[in-house]
């Protein structure tokens, strides 16, 4: 997405969001850790950390217990009224500032917390932020359910090797594809799909729309 279009849509949408994050503010300085935002170190564009910037959900050290950087399905660590935001993604909305700032744009990679970054490929790691990371994107779409696959996953085996064995090497696969076919229409249509997925989390009009996806094998 050109830096000029991602400035004046996240601007728009930021004030369009405003009246409507005063009572999200508001429940979460009455509720929880009383605590509004949060933010935490992520690997983004040629590499490079920044501070990413989230609505707080959950336990502020939660970094530090259970799977660390990943999160299970009804994870105890995620705080009441952040289980809704986390679920309509209202959660990630602050980083329209991040992207105004530049940090990310409105469609790319999702940024990783170095421990994660690490689970990809040598290959990935040097060519998957050569884009800007996104708030929303191609892996973001298809691993909405990340949270349940893991889940799934830790009845049987260690959630960070189920991650690099089984999610980081096709999420990487995926956003090479994002990258050979990146463009300003594209950028527009995983914003729709973006958007579809939260009204019908069951579609897969990704599917339909791209149909030299890489293969999933889970």
């Amino acid at each position: 997405m050109p830096r000029i279009i991602d400035i004046l849509l996240s601007t728009l949408v930021l004030l369009i969001l405003l009246p409507f994050f005063v009572p999200i503010v508001v429940i979460l300085l009455l509720t929880g850790e009383h605590k509004v935002f949060y933010s935490q170190t992520r690997v983004g564009y040629k590499n490079q950390n920044f501070k990413i910037l989230k609505f707080a959900t959950m336990l502020s050290n939660s970094a530090n217990m259970g799977p660390g950087s990943l999160t299970l399905k009804n994870d105890p660590r995620v705080l009441p009224f952040g289980s809704f935001l986390r679920k309509t993604k209202i959660n990630e909305l602050p980083q329209i500032l991040n992207i105004i700032i530049g940090d990310l744009s409105i469609v790319g990679p999702r940024p990783q917390m170095q421990v994660d970054f690490e689970k990809y490929s040598d290959d990935v790691q040097k060519k998957i932020y050569n884009v800007r990371p996104g708030l929303t994107g191609i892996g973001s779409i298809i691993f909405r359910d990340e949270e349940s696959l893991i889940s799934a996953a830790s009845e049987s085996e260690d959630p960070h090797d189920f991650y690099k064995r089984v999610i980081a090497p096709y999420k990487g696969e995926l956003e090479m594809w994002y990258q050979s076919y990146r463009s300003v229409f594209l950028d527009f249509q995983l914003i729709f799909i973006t958007a579809w997925v939260i009204v019908a989390p069951e579609t897969r009009l990704y599917e339909k729309w791209f149909k030299d996806l890489p293969k999933r094998s889970f």
